[in-house]
């Protein structure tokens, strides 16, 4: 059984440089995203992957991305993120942690820093350029929530 030839210079790897993003993709207010992969930049079928900026102090507005799932890197910066039906949960990461959001998880992302850029790597589970923003009344104090287990410890609250 003969394989067709694949002309792997036309259908290879494909390099977006990061003065190649495209700024034109659904936003958030108090983010700023761009996409690197996607179908338009490198012929992507079943992913979708950008940076997103938040600046200093600043947060987003509520929404979630439907049945997209989405992995967050955070190259630089305190990321603070709420979820929950009234953004009742909160956690933080720092560079090198990466964030993961499932299905339809209502969230907000939030700079913890007063004078630090937040960047980080976005990633999604297809190309689907699905943001639905919320009118969501936040509880005040949202409840923290630790990840546990043998290499995670419990933080020091005496701290």
């Amino acid at each position: 059984m003969e394989h067709e030839a694949i002309d792997w210079r036309a259908h290879g790897v494909r390099i977006v440089h990061g003065d190649q993003l495209d700024t034109n993709t659904p936003q958030t207010p108090g983010m700023d995203r761009a996409a690197a992969i996607n179908y338009a930049t490198a012929g992507a079928q079943k992913l979708w992957a950008g940076t997103v900026t938040i600046h200093p102090d600043a947060k987003t507005g509520a929404h979630h991305h439907g049945e997209l799932e989405s992995v967050i890197y955070v190259l630089s910066g305190r990321a603070r993120m709420r979820w929950g039906d009234r953004l009742e949960y909160v956690a933080e990461a720092g560079p090198g942690d990466f964030i993961y959001v499932p299905p339809f998880v209502p969230h907000q992302e939030i700079n913890a820093s007063p004078d630090e850029v937040l960047q980080c790597v976005l990633v999604r589970s297809d190309q689907q350029p699905i943001v639905v923003n919320l009118d969501i009344a936040p509880v005040e104090a949202p409840e923290a929530v630790h990840w546990i287990d043998p290499i995670h410890p419990a933080p020091d609250e005496s701290k």
